[in-house]
């Protein structure tokens, strides 16, 4: 079997509700490229390019990346992936969300081959399903807490409270989330490096009567002093996300105990491929970890839950439920229910295109 094209889809999905906005700013959807790789035996294989901003990568810019990368790729065996990479790596430094649409598609391509479920090139599985963690958009501490019981109603155990660096309002968000939702479910805050490290203490410091057990990225990014700082001084787990931007990038994390948990994303860490190496690192190194915010299609959500149901030390709920939130998406065949996600009957992802 041999790659013998490359084509690219644009893929534009929109918010099904209101704009999304975080710490970050304002979204009114997401943009990403679709990779399809196309073997001379006939098999097809997707893979799912985001374009993420505030992480470096630009819509026309993981465009350019990937039809720079493509002449790579045509005319070589999905088997030889890690020759392939490498090789990738030598043409093109960084790219992650390019490299990840690549790898997860050339993944695809090797199960459509050999005629299995993704999991099985992965390592196998420990699970069917994993719990789903969702996302709770920034706003006022009363709307934040009736969307979050929208979510429980919906059977979610897990969620996640944006916060925006405004030490007293997010300790509100956080109280008004707690006192709506009951002492049952587990709440997570996620930052997006918008605190100083004194504010971050302070914050968390304050929310930890609200049950909290898990922080995401409270500081900048490079600040690794700051994070540091944050976590050995708080008795809450704190995650790293747009610090861990590459395998390199964990390792300096986990060698000197930066933080207690890694966010595992594919576009960040460049694909299914490196995203195992880094949880295998983490296991290594006693430090915890999830697949994180998987914001897009829901071939980015299958292929990730196709890591996760193989990862044997999940321990938090998964970000892979945010396409329920996003309309045109060009694949289908996965639901959520009551708050879980299970794996999709069916070789690769188990997925179905139905256009882009």
């Amino acid at each position: 079997m041999k790659v013998a094209s490359f084509d690219l889809t644009p893929c534009i999905m929109g918010n099904a509700g209101a704009e999304w906005k975080t710490a970050i700013g304002t979204r009114t959807g997401r943009e990403a490229w679709l990779v399809r790789l196309a073997a001379d035996s006939g098999e097809v294989g997707y893979g799912y390019a985001p374009a993420t901003t505030h992480l470096g990568s630009t819509f026309g810019g993981v465009e350019a990346e990937l039809k720079l990368l493509a002449p790579r790729l045509v005319g070589r065996d999905p088997f030889d992936i890690e020759p392939i990479l490498t090789d990738l790596d030598h043409r093109l430094t960084g790219a992650a969300a390019a490299k990840s649409g690549i790898d997860s598609a050339l993944h695809e391509l090797m199960a459509q081959n050999l005629g299995v479920p993704l999991y099985k090139l992965l390592g196998g599985k420990f699970r069917d399903s994993v719990p789903i963690l969702r996302i709770l958009a920034t706003k006022s501490p009363h709307q934040m807490a009736e969307d979050a019981a929208g979510l429980v109603a919906q059977g979610y155990r897990y969620l996640k409270v944006k916060v925006d660096g405004a030490v007293d309002t997010d300790v509100a968000r956080v109280k008004a989330v707690r006192e709506r939702v009951g002492p049952d479910i587990q709440l997570t805050i996620d930052a997006n490096e918008s605190y100083t490290t004194k504010d971050a203490i302070l914050a968390i410091t304050r929310m930890v009567d609200y049950g909290i057990v898990l922080v995401e990225q409270p500081v900048k990014a490079r600040d690794l002093k700051g994070l540091k700082l944050v976590t050995d001084s708080v008795p809450v787990n704190i995650e790293a996300d747009e610090s861990a931007m590459s395998v390199e990038d964990v390792h300096i994390l986990i060698s000197d105990r930066i933080v207690d948990a890694i966010s595992l994303r594919l576009p960040n860490l460049g694909g299914l491929r490196r995203t195992l190496a880094v949880a295998r690192m983490c296991e290594a190194a006693a430090i915890g970890y999830r697949m994180g915010a998987a914001v897009g299609s829901r071939l980015l959500a299958a292929q990730s839950l196709h890591l996760a149901v193989g990862l044997p030390n999940l321990t938090f709920g998964c970000e892979l439920g945010e396409f329920d939130r996003l309309t045109m998406d060009p694949f289908g065949g996965m639901e959520i229910v009551d708050g879980t996600l299970s794996l999709p009957d069916g070789i690769g992802s188990g997925l179905k295109f139905t256009g882009a």
